[in-house]
């Protein structure tokens, strides 16, 4: 497996190689990710693949047991509870707005936030995991745009418990794409005053995440029980 072109330290460039390689399902969820193995599908030492899985744990995307590590298993049952507090917290953030006249979405913040999104509208990205990291940024943004910072430090704890199933999300240019049209239209409707035309939106751009991600976790947990089946 071919290790991406970027500058840094090897250990970082099997982190990024690995991740992706996770997030495809090149690895099945009942099989121990060893060292050895890792090494050699790279073309590397062990000690990068160390590193890069020490980065991949504390990113929730591979989970320790009694003989190893494995790719993570996520629990659709949390899925669908985390999102639903998302979605509760983020569409708050609108409606208070919304019920009060003299609350207004902090433009010094928001805007420079929108101006990033209308560049990644001019340049795309290609479909990456990473990206997950971008689309936190904006929503955290928008949240704490509406005046009430608590609201966002909420979505912070939220945000770290789902972040390693959220990353399925960002699989296809399509999506990636929706998801920056979805960004701008949502935080242009929140300046403008435009709160239920924002909250409709905002509300599909969660939902399509939790069915995309919780699919995806099923399809993985069916790849998990067959590995199962099968192991010594």
């Amino acid at each position: 497996m071919a290790l991406p072109e970027m500058e840094g330290p090897l250990a970082a460039r099997v982190y990024v190689a690995l991740r992706a390689d996770l997030m495809a399902g090149k690895y099945e969820p009942g099989k121990r990710l060893g060292e050895e193995r890792l090494a050699g599908n790279y073309g590397v030492s062990r000690t990068p693949v160390r590193e890069a899985l020490s980065r991949l744990s504390a990113d929730g995307l591979v989970s320790r047991e009694v003989d190893g590590l494995y790719p993570y298993r996520p629990r659709i049952d949390q899925l669908h509870d985390l999102y639903e507090v998302r979605l509760t917290l983020e569409l708050r953030g609108l409606a208070r707005a919304a019920a009060d006249p003299e609350i207004r979405h902090d433009r010094d913040l928001l805007g420079p936030e929108l101006e990033r999104w209308y560049r990644l509208r001019e340049a795309p990205p290609g479909p990456d995991a990473g990206f997950v990291e971008s689309d936190e940024r904006y929503h955290l943004t928008l949240l704490a745009a509406s005046g009430n910072p608590q609201l966002a430090e909420s979505l912070k704890v939220v945000n770290n418990r789902i972040r390693p199933a959220r990353m399925f999300d960002y699989f296809t240019a399509e999506r990636m794409a929706d998801t920056i049209g979805e960004h701008i239209a949502i935080a242009e409707g929140a300046l403008e005053g435009r709160y239920e035309e924002a909250t409709a939106i905002l509300t599909r751009h969660i939902e399509t995440s939790r069915s995309i991600v919780v699919g995806r976790a099923e399809a993985a947990l069916t790849w998990a029980h067959l590995a199962n089946a099968v192991r010594p």
